[in-house]
């Protein structure tokens, strides 16, 4: 049975390899409706895929490109930026030239209704779920949550820590998790941070006396805030020349939990540049109704409920 993952998840698996491997096993999944993929190898001059289906071409139409293109809400680069990547589809048929080869003609939107049908409009806010980055903007990741259908990830809804822009977490192509945190007039809208851990799950990793890596995150007139974790940040006292973006060497000066503070002493900075990690997460439960960020008897409460988030 498909499993409804990002586009790309299926491509390599034994099952999509046999129901290509010839004309009369895509003949089969034409007849049964199933959700096969390919890797789009050009987008022509009115901008139909064609895909490699390894046996023989297949052609998406424009309009069968994906959700929203026939209607003209979606603009044709969502086609276009496909080359070169994985496909979902459903076959639908066969056309056979004068010169008697066959081409099979698929439908990228069926296989996005098909997943909307039976996967995404079942999804409720709290369900934890698996996506794939495909692009990055100043005020969010957006990301694949089955079939190419694309769900945005707000930036200030990435980690605790705060971060100037997507790409000091994520980079396109990254599978992460996320918790589907609303689903309103088609648009769905995940969060992150929920899944990296409460407070006190990130400090354990850490003791006072310590010194540890970190990242330089803000530079205020009563301090430096600097990243121990995606979901811990302390702050350290005034220092020359440190601006954002820095890693640091900290000193771990003390811990305060019920004020949910880490005070630090910052020993070295350093320019450095790097890819994003791929996530640590310490939720690995397939939904949560709420979150608590904050411990026990701390001054300060930071909740997310995702039961005030009814489809």
């Amino acid at each position: 049975m498909f499993e409804y993952y990002p586009e790309g998840w299926n491509i390599d698996t034994q099952e999509n390899r046999a129901a290509m491997q010839n004309f009369s096993a895509l003949n089969d999944a034409c007849r049964d409706g199933k959700i096969l993929e390919g890797r789009a190898v050009v987008c022509d001059s009115t901008h139909n895929l064609l895909v490699d289906l390894g046996c023989m071409k297949g052609i998406i139409p424009r309009e069968e490109g994906a959700l929203g293109v026939r209607e003209g809400s979606v603009r044709d680069i969502a086609i276009i930026s496909r080359v070169n990547h994985p496909v979902c589809f459903l076959v639908t048929g066969f056309e056979k030239k004068p010169d008697g080869t066959v081409t099979a003609v698929l439908s990228r939107r069926a296989a996005q209704e098909k997943c909307l049908r039976e996967r995404v409009d079942h999804l409720v806010p709290g369900d934890v779920i698996d996506a794939r980055i495909t692009h990055l903007e100043s005020f969010g990741a957006f990301a694949d949550v089955g079939c190419g259908i694309v769900a945005l990830l707000p930036i200030d809804a990435i980690s605790i820590s705060r971060i100037d822009h997507p790409r000091e977490r994520f980079s396109v192509g990254m599978d992460i998790r996320a918790v589907i945190k609303s689903i309103e007039n088609g648009r769905i809208t995940l969060s992150h941070k929920e899944l990296l851990g409460t407070w006190e799950e990130n400090i354990a990793q850490f003791s006072a006396g310590e010194t540890v890596a970190g990242i330089v995150r803000s530079v205020e007139p009563y301090g430096i805030f600097v990243e121990l974790a995606p979901n811990l940040a302390g702050l350290a006292e005034t220092k020359e020349d440190v601006y954002p973006g820095q890693q640091a060497s900290v000193y771990i000066k003390s811990i305060l939990p019920a004020r949910m503070k880490v005070k630090l002493v910052i020993i070295d900075t350093f320019d450095f540049s790097y890819r994003p990690a791929p996530p640590k997460y310490f939720f690995t439960g397939n939904h949560m109704d709420r979150f608590l960020y904050s411990p026990a008897g701390s001054e300060k409460k930071i909740l997310s409920d995702f039961t005030q988030n009814p489809p």
